[in-house]
């Protein structure tokens, strides 16, 4: 272990040793209670949106808590934590990019004056529809694998498009719950479909 370590650091590492050695449920929990709120400001500064901020952090933890047997204390659980949020954000905001059309020859217009900008694409062409469609087809059939708690929780977020205090109005549940269970609902349908023939159609 990095003797330069804080005091916190070092009580980072143990909750980490308790998660990874003994499959604590606390110990995970301490962690994400620790640092959800900077991790979800720091995903807020780079996206400018609060639902996409919420999901970026509970991705951000998701990806952390999956690869947590590869963290070593050589540096603060802290920094290797920020850095799996910030790069998952980046990439996040680089496919956000590639949905704008981008117009880069020039086009004339009446006045005879040449220009160029950027348009982002609101409208879906028909295979675009299509392949929507079907992906959400086989998310409800992935979906009656989840027990019934996780499957509401997946319809009224993806399906219904609500926010998570719009869930925990619906549901009449703190909104810290409304969020724990979404993160175990997306973490189960990922398992499902690693394992199912549908993620080649997906």
């Amino acid at each position: 272990m990095n003797k330069n370590l804080s005091d916190r650091a070092v009580e980072d590492y143990k909750l980490v040793r308790k998660a990874v050695d003994n499959n604590d449920q606390m110990a995970y929990a301490q962690l994400m209670d620790r640092y959800k709120e900077s991790i979800y400001h720091t995903m807020f500064k780079m996206v400018r949106n609060k639902d996409d901020a919420e999901d970026l952090t509970i991705e951000a933890f998701g990806k952390a808590f999956r690869k947590l047997y590869t963290y070593t204390p050589s540096y603060a659980f802290s920094t290797w934590l920020f850095k799996i949020a910030t790069n998952n954000c980046i990439d996040f905001i680089r496919k956000k990019r590639m949905k704008l059309l981008s117009i880069d020859e020039p086009v004339e217009s009446e006045s005879d004056k040449d220009f160029s900008n950027n348009l982002k694409s609101t409208a879906l062409d028909p295979e675009e529809r299509f392949i929507r469609q079907q992906r959400k087809i086989i998310m409800r059939g992935l979906m009656t694998k989840l027990s019934d708690k996780y499957r509401v929780m997946i319809e009224l977020r993806f399906f219904e498009e609500l926010s998570y205090q719009e869930i925990a109005e619906r549901l009449s549940l703190p909104i810290g719950t409304v969020k724990a269970q979404l993160f175990r609902a997306k973490e189960l349908l990922y398992d499902i479909l690693s394992n199912s023939k549908a993620r080649n159609v997906i």
